[in-house]
């Protein structure tokens, strides 16, 4: 449990005082330390460190070494000192309070929660209606878990018929959208984790979460969406978003967030000339797009075709999987089994791991 707290080395009364209070707010918990000798046997395991002016310029003179998510805290306008005892500590932010105190609440809520690295997110998206993105979508966090991951399954199409039936979990306890009372703000990623179901696969050693659209209800607001993203990002999460093709605020909230966006298209002419208007709306938004070219071809059209029509980078061609829609009938999950889908979701999964996740400390120092 010690090595979950947050280091605190600071002198000034009152500024400590506020930080204590912070950390209340953040449900962050606390290891005070009196000097730079006792914060030495915790230096490099803690997962955030907070000093004052005083015990940043003691730190450095005991030859304290220099590590990541170390903070300098000062009350109002910070002195011009400070900054040179902060790079000698190897600080990266120096933060003035009260100014700064979102921030910081939010840089110790991140070090409650524990997520040694970021987490990231991909949206996957059907070129036309029935392309199969739900299915991917699932057979992507399946995936996700077998490698060991803890892994959140979005559903952004409350049209869809709900993600928690096609993973054979519509009885399973836990929350649903209609369920979920979220709008924009920051929500706690594991009282989030804790009150979703949490499908029985038994396919692999990670953990698959999943967040369904219900047969009724409303579906989800764009702010929850990107709470319910950041919230999975903040944890070290493999998030997958199922968006659906038309663009409704919730969509564009999927798109906004993610760091991969997986336009899944048939083999078909139709279907590529339907792809094209989805392709668009892709680029409005910014996405980072690749795509999933899925057979069969009945007019010999080849993937390499449908990349070029479309002007977008192929990612992967899928043949098709036999007994499908069979398995999918009697309740089977997507992506379980070897086959055309589970190298096609293995694809995906390697190509968002293969980006680099945001820094664990926001960018901007008060």
């Amino acid at each position: 449990m010690d090595q979950q707290r947050t280091l605190v080395l600071i002198e000034d009364d009152e500024l400590l005082d506020d930080v204590l209070r912070l950390a209340a707010a953040a449900g962050c918990e606390l290891e005070r330390v009196p000097d730079p000798s006792a914060a030495r046997l915790r230096w490099s395991s803690a997962p955030l460190v907070l000093l004052d002016e005083a015990a940043a310029l003691g730190c450095a003179r005991a030859g304290l070494g220099r590590r990541q998510r170390v903070v300098v805290v000062s009350r109002g306008e910070p002195p011009g000192g400070l900054w040179q005892h902060a790079v000698a500590v190897g600080a990266e932010h120096v933060i003035a309070l009260p100014e700064g105190e979102s921030w910081l609440v939010a840089a110790l809520a991140d070090a409650a929660e524990g997520a040694s690295r970021r987490g990231r997110v991909v949206a996957v998206v059907g070129g036309r209606g029935g392309a199969g993105a739900s299915v991917l979508a699932t057979a992507v966090a399946i995936a996700g878990m077998a490698d060991g991951e803890r892994v959140m399954l979005v559903d952004c199409d409350p049209l869809g018929g709900g993600l928690d039936l096609l993973l054979g979990a519509e009885d399973a306890q836990g929350l649903r959208w209609p369920d979920l009372t979220l709008s924009e703000g920051r929500v706690a990623s594991a009282s989030l984790r804790a009150a979703l179901p949490r499908p029985a696969l038994g396919g692999g050693p990670g953990e698959l979460t999943v967040l369904s659209c219900d047969r009724g209800g409303a579906g989800p607001r764009p702010g929850a969406v990107a709470s319910v993203l950041d919230a999975g990002r903040r944890a070290g999460e493999t998030v997958v978003c199922d968006v659906p093709r038309y663009p409704t605020e919730a969509a564009l909230a999927a798109l906004d967030g993610a760091d991969l966006t997986v336009l899944l298209v048939p083999a078909e002419v139709r279907s590529t000339a339907a792809a094209a208007r989805v392709a668009g709306v892709l680029r409005q938004r910014g996405s980072s797009v690749q795509l999933v070219v899925r057979g069969p071809a009945p007019g010999g059209l080849s993937a390499r075709d449908v990349a070029a029509a479309l002007g977008l980078p192929l990612l992967h061609a899928m043949r098709p999987q036999p007994g499908l829609a069979r398995a999918l009938d009697r309740g089977a999950p997507p992506g379980t089994r070897r086959g055309p889908l589970a190298v096609a979701a293995r694809a995906v999964l390697d190509e968002l791991h293969s980006r680099a996740g945001g820094a664990a400390l926001g960018e901007v120092s008060a």
